[in-house]
């Protein structure tokens, strides 16, 4: 069994104890003409995954309903299903928008709660990772987003939500996602959610579920980073429905980025390149040069790992040509990560790959040369710091990894960790006396705990 996260967080919302249910379930029951006697050890069974009995869920969805003045269903408390499943999908097309809504705020909460079951559970694989995309990629739409609530969303809210989506992206950038994730989650939970279950029309709803859309996708990238790749792949899945409910397809198709970079992480190759293919053929005319850019650049470097060599350099010709559109100020916030050197050190990986170490050397050395975030910078005299190395270019690749260290100093991130232990790897295995100093200060910063 697993923990019935959909009750807890209604439980919570409502302001409703374990005892004060068991008391209201009693009563509503007894109007019934049910003698019913549950108390708050029953509650809290049910709250680890027990199925209540005869027509103790119906009268649960009644003294919800009444508390939170919303008409609440059997899959809003996580009882909808026969085989009582309560952690249903986040994202899915039998599911309502607004079962939706609950089952993401209910795992923003258990995610701020640092609920292991949340924490820990791996990434899906084969059909249930592909799913979402399919189902963002196809009919049905949402015909109508409106929702009636007590607190009517504004677009100052909204305005809010966009504001806050910059600030922890630059967060992010600086000290990395397992300093930027407590503090995102914490937003979403206090500020987000209750903006999703107030009042808007279509029009407003469109907006709210884009800019929510936005917040969630840095929230799975900051997951992504700490190495919880089962929760950060929830949090794409759920900003892919936002971004459905929004009716922006260009935001899906970042949505799918992101989820073709965590393929690529977990050398699931196959689905990266099918993934990039559904963003670019689904978003049409709505994809920018900059997201095309990257997603032809993450696709070569997938094929460049099956082997297919002959379709890595076609991708990296058609990255390299939406590159050459890109024109500053006409991307969406969202693709802003797609900055001058950005492709050339994707480029450089694919080639890197496939063994082309002198076209690969003029990529890296590139993208180290062009101005980036502090983040970026690292993963660019990372990727240089092994061409070198591969080169035979010892004493070079010891100044980069110098560098590299310093730049990476202040981020907290696992994702640049493994980059710092992979690039020590490689210097301690070169044999160079130099690299002994580089070595060191990889391992001050590897002490340090995250």
């Amino acid at each position: 069994m697993q923990p019935n996260a959909l009750l807890d967080a209604l439980l919570d919302e409502a302001g409703i104890s374990q005892a004060g249910l068991a008391a209201h379930v009693n009563q509503a029951g007894k109007k019934r003409g049910l003698a019913l006697r549950y108390d708050h050890t029953a509650v809290r069974r049910w709250l680890k995954g027990q199925r209540p009995r005869g027509q103790a869920p119906d009268l649960i969805c009644e003294v919800l309903s009444t508390r939170l003045h919303r008409q609440v269903a059997l899959d809003d408390i996580g009882l909808g299903g026969m085989r009582g499943e309560t952690m249903p999908p986040d994202s899915g097309s039998h599911s309502t928008l607004s079962g939706f809504v609950e089952r993401a705020t209910a795992l923003w909460r258990s995610d701020e709660q640092q609920r292991p079951h949340v924490l820990g559970a791996p990434a899906v694989t084969g059909t249930p990772a592909v799913m979402p995309v399919w189902e963002w990629e196809n009919p049905p739409e949402d015909s109508d987003v409106s929702r009636s609530g007590q607190a009517q969303v504004n677009l100052a809210d909204i305005e809010t939500l966009k504001a806050a989506r910059a600030h922890y992206e630059q967060m992010y950038r600086k000290a990395g996602g397992i300093a930027t994730r407590t503090r995102i989650v914490g937003f979403l939970n206090s500020e987000t959610a209750p903006l999703l279950r107030g009042g808007y029309n279509d029009a407003t709803g469109r907006q709210l579920h884009r800019a929510t859309g936005g917040l969630v996708a840095i929230a799975g990238i900051c997951a992504y980073d700490s190495d919880a790749q089962g929760l950060a792949q929830r949090y794409f899945h759920q900003a892919l429905r936002l971004a459905k409910a929004s009716c922006d397809r260009g935001l899906g198709a970042y949505v799918i980025a992101l989820l073709v970079n965590q393929s690529l992480f977990m050398r699931e190759y196959r689905q990266a390149v099918a993934f990039a293919e559904a963003a670019l053929r689904a978003a049409g005319r709505e994809i920018t040069p900059a997201l095309a850019a990257d997603l032809y650049a993450m696709q070569a470097k997938s094929y460049a790992h099956l082997g297919d060599q002959a379709s890595a350099l076609a991708c990296i010709r058609r990255a390299e040509k939406a590159a050459d559109r890109i024109r500053p100020g006409s991307e969406p916030d969202e693709t802003g990560y797609v900055q001058p050197g950005l492709v050339n050190v994707q480029v450089a990986e694919a080639l890197l790959s496939m063994g082309d170490l002198t076209t690969a050397r003029e990529h890296a050395a590139a993208a180290v040369d062009t101005r980036a975030h502090d983040r970026g910078r690292v993963h660019r005299l990372a990727i240089l710091t092994h061409v070198e190395l591969r080169q035979g270019e010892a004493d070079r690749a010891v100044a980069t990894a110098v560098e590299m260290a310093e730049q990476a100093r202040g981020m907290e991130s696992q994702r640049l960790r493994d980059r710092l232990r992979a690039v020590r790897e490689h210097l301690a295995a070169s044999g160079c006396a130099e690299a002994d100093e580089a070595a060191e200060m990889i391992d001050g910063a590897l002490r340090i705990p995250l």
